[in-house]
């Protein structure tokens, strides 16, 4: 069952991102007193309970706007589409405007669950506008304060008391793995070729997939999963043209997948949101290939495409590259390899033993420089889990841990470990540290 997804909408400057900060529980969303400033949606992950869902945020709708309202108001209609809970945030010291009432009826033709989220109860004003708010006609109203928390923990109770409880449908044994990138570089034609039969929809049309399309075959009698986001969008969306309008069905196929398979167009070479897809595949810890598609129309040469992905991805540097032709089916042969290996990798277990000889010979040949006299000391390493691989690391300061040698160990542990296509952790902790 699919991770549910919540989304916040409402007018400018109601307090939409601040209160998708506390959601998230980490500031992602620009906060600032500018009415529209969120223009794009913001993405994130939220865990309240045992549940855990995603949320977006929206840029809010302003009808004075005429030539910007037209964007944000695309962009609103996508996240009420996409899901499943609309938290529709008024402003309580404000009260109703014109502005709340065009949300109102996006939401009352959408027919969507929504739940009304009265902002800046805080304040002495506020109390004279919370019973305009039932004109609204909707069933549920939560009140809350972003800036001061309050009503934060109701809020969240409110949003997951339905939710069920999300179960893999597949077995441990088989492997799940996405094929996600920016709409048009051949995500559905790659499906075809992996599986040499037309599963799936294909058009030359940005944005012809809608859904998240699984389908289970067999290679090499192992058992394995491909998550493609496809499936036909609704006739006369033309806004899923708009490349960043993807993002949230990667999100979710990434969610359910064991390796993230970034695919990118050879033809096109790398932009800016090929980049944002990689980076929600590495936050959420998943094994990484890159497939670098339509290679039969491009000059250059594997040497200079191969340095062009690892100066624009140098954080995935562990990440296979792969060059395949989904059109002609060559070198297709070459991308399985590759997810399987990272798959393997992504549960590989170190002995204790075999681990704390590595770190300890690492620090021994580099010694990390002493701050304010004080140095760093490494006692003890163990990993805690897989998926991926994940180590604890007992230090006398975890003060003391500066980036460029957390980077060190790692690229130690890379030497001595094969752990291409997966990332792994590091969690330094101090001694004496309840485990975490």
């Amino acid at each position: 069952m699919a991770k549910p997804t919540v989304a916040l909408v409402g007018r400018p400057n109601v307090g939409k991102s601040t209160i998708f900060n506390k959601l998230v529980g980490k500031k992602i969303s620009i906060i600032e007193d500018i009415p529209g400033v969120t223009r794009d949606r913001i993405y994130g992950n939220v865990s309240f309970n045992n549940y855990n869902y995603h949320l977006i945020d929206t840029g809010g709708i302003d009808i004075a706007n005429e030539d910007f309202n037209k964007e944000i108001k695309i962009q609103v209609q996508i996240a009420i589409d996409e899901a499943d809970i609309v938290l529709f945030v008024v402003d309580g010291i404000e009260g109703l405007t014109s502005n709340d009432y065009v949300v109102k009826d996006m939401l009352l033709r959408s027919q969507k669950k929504v739940i009304v989220v009265i902002n800046k109860v805080d304040s002495k004003k506020s109390k004279d506008n919370l019973y305009d708010f039932y004109e609204l006609g909707f069933d549920t109203y939560v009140n809350v304060s972003g800036e001061q928390n309050i009503g934060i923990y109701e809020l969240q109770e409110e949003i997951t008391k339905d939710f069920p409880v999300i179960e893999d449908v597949y077995d441990e044994s088989v492997v799940k793995f996405s094929i996600i990138g920016r709409p048009n570089v051949g995500k559905s034609s790659l499906v075809n070729a992996i599986l040499n039969e037309e599963r799936s929809i294909v058009a030359d049309i940005a944005g012809t997939t809608r859904d998240a399309i699984d389908t289970a075959f067999k290679y090499h009698k192992q058992d394995m999963v491909v998550i493609d986001t496809a499936g036909m969008r609704k006739k006369g969306r033309i806004y899923e043209n708009v490349e960043k309008y993807s993002l949230l069905r990667s999100l979710k196929a990434i969610d359910r997948s064991d390796v993230c398979v970034i695919v990118i167009d050879a033809s096109e070479g790398i932009i800016e949101h090929d980049k944002h897809i990689a980076g929600y595949a590495i936050e959420a810890g998943k094994g990484i290939v890159i497939a670098v598609n339509k290679w039969d129309l491009t000059d250059s040469s594997i040497k200079d495409f191969t340095k062009l992905i690892r100066n624009n991805f140098p954080f995935i540097s562990y990440a296979p590259i792969v060059f395949v032709s989904a059109l002609t089916k060559k070198r297709i042969h070459t991308l399985l390899p590759k997810v399987l290996k990272a798959f393997e990798n992504s549960k590989k277990e170190i002995k204790t033993s075999v681990l704390n000889e590595v770190i300890n010979e690492a620090y021994v040949l580099n010694l990390p420089p002493t701050y304010k006299g004080k140095r760093l000391k490494i006692y003890f390493s163990n990993q805690v889990s897989i998926k991926p691989p994940t180590f604890n690391i007992q230090v006398n300061s975890k003060g003391l841990i500066h980036f460029s040698y957390k980077r060190y160990l790692e690229n130690k542990l890379r030497e001595s470990f094969d752990f291409e296509g997966t990332p792994i952790v590091l969690n330094f902790k101090n001694k004496g540290e309840e485990e975490f």
